[in-house]
């Protein structure tokens, strides 16, 4: 353990991947600190984080990690080049769990064991001399120099630092009901509105619960803003849909680029592996082999069966038609409809369904390079408390790291 000059009486408020981080660095570096949950146990939203396999971090490249950080990119860039995802995995590669890359760069435990992450990062506190507490942090007690202590329910804590980790408003079931929102609002800092960020997306058109359930894989998703001739977002990947609209991976990565008060449309591309040329021609081919068919049986070839309905009654082609009397224009419009189903966004789900939270304490007043606030001296920010967010892929998990470590490392 590295002993500091001058010990300090460190409190962490948060039992997250962010908190565990931050208690952890801070006692290593010879810190008395304490890890205030209010949780039973640690790490109670790291256990459902990626279906409850923990998608722990990513193995793109510096350039790629901050093309997917939706807000503040800059301000994690200090935090970032602390501890950024290589050093994630050494970590938790040298804490005992045995790491794997799967598609898009995602890294996940051996064992596709969230709580196996959980555990490691448990041990690797308490084995840095972590003292664990169960309360609720109530607010922050300052004097002119900075932190005094951190009032509970329980009583106050007397400390020189509180590193608050208490994440967002999403999943509030974990313990993700605002109270560090509510303590740093309290000490001065601007709070930027918090909204859901990696939300399923709610649609203007209701078919999409005729479908309720459907998994669409490797199709593209593209999105625009109303009045913009170029697409906000397009991707390839997986979808569902859902009583409501539309959730799946691709979905939650478009939905941290949807602002309220504005205006959003979707597309879905069925077949993106084709150009319209080549899937005209696939038509042709099943069109020919289902001569005498009605339309509405001749795509049993082309698209999920659930689906098929839906298609024939955008098209707006009479589903009785024979295939083999199909015009040249209708076959056009399939073509364009199988390479865009068109959708409008209506809304996002709320926030309490939400991955993560978009919004928190201001970064403006943060500083970047130790994560203390530029307000009060002594008082520490990690995780998603911050206003910083990512798309999906085992980015947001890295900044709580990154953060964390940062923060842990500047007490």
């Amino acid at each position: 353990m590295q002993q500091d000059r001058a010990a300090k009486r460190v409190v962490v408020v948060g039992a997250g991947p962010a908190g565990m981080m931050a208690a952890a660095t801070a006692a290593s570096r010879g810190h008395c600190v304490t890890l205030l949950e209010k949780n039973p146990m640690a790490g109670k939203k790291l256990l459902i984080t990626g279906k409850g396999r923990c998608n722990v971090t990513t193995a793109c490249d510096r350039e790629h990690f901050f093309e997917h950080i939706a807000r503040n990119p800059k301000f994690l860039y200090a935090a970032f080049a602390a501890f950024d995802n290589r050093d994630a995995m050494d970590f938790f590669e040298a804490l005992g769990v045995p790491l794997k890359v799967e598609r898009g760069e995602r890294v996940f435990p051996k064992s596709d064991r969230a709580a196996d992450v959980r555990d490691a990062l448990v041990r690797h506190c308490r084995q840095q001399g972590v003292r664990f507490a169960q309360g609720r942090a109530l607010s922050l007690v300052t004097r002119e120099d900075g932190i005094a202590a951190l009032r509970t329910q329980e009583g106050e804590l007397g400390c020189d630092a509180v590193i608050l980790a208490t994440g967002g408003l999403s999943y509030p079931a974990t313990g993700s009901t605002g109270d560090g929102y509510r303590m740093a609002r309290e000490a001065g800092h601007t709070i930027v509105d918090p909204r859901p960020s990696l939300v399923p997306i709610v649609t203007r058109e209701s078919w999409p619960q005729r479908v309720m359930g459907l998994s669409l894989r490797n199709v593209a998703l593209t999105m625009w803003r109303e009045g913009d001739r170029r697409p906000l977002f397009r991707e390839q990947g997986e979808l569902l849909f859902t009583h409501f609209g539309l959730s799946g991976p691709l979905v939650l990565t478009a939905s941290t680029l949807i602002r309220e008060g504005e205006s959003f449309s979707l597309s879905i591309d069925c077949k993106p592996a084709l150009t319209p040329q080549q899937l005209n021609a696939r038509l042709l081919r099943d069109f020919a082999e289902f001569s005498n068919r009605d339309f509405s049986n001749a795509l049993d070839k082309l698209l999920p069966k659930k689906l098929i309905p839906i298609v024939v009654e955008l098209s707006g082609i009479p589903p009785a038609a024979k295939v083999h009397s199909l015009t040249k224009e209708q076959r056009k419009r399939l073509v364009e409809l199988v390479k865009g189903i068109p959708l409008t966004v209506e809304g996002l789900r709320p926030i309490e369904e939400a991955i993560v939270t978009a919004g928190g304490v201001s970064t403006k007043e943060v500083d970047s390079r130790t994560m203390q606030s530029k307000i009060v001296k002594g008082l520490y920010f990690a995780g998603e408390l911050l206003d910083l967010d990512a798309t999906t892929g085992g980015f947001n998990l890295q900044i709580a790291y990154s953060t964390g470590f940062l923060a842990g490392s500047s007490v």
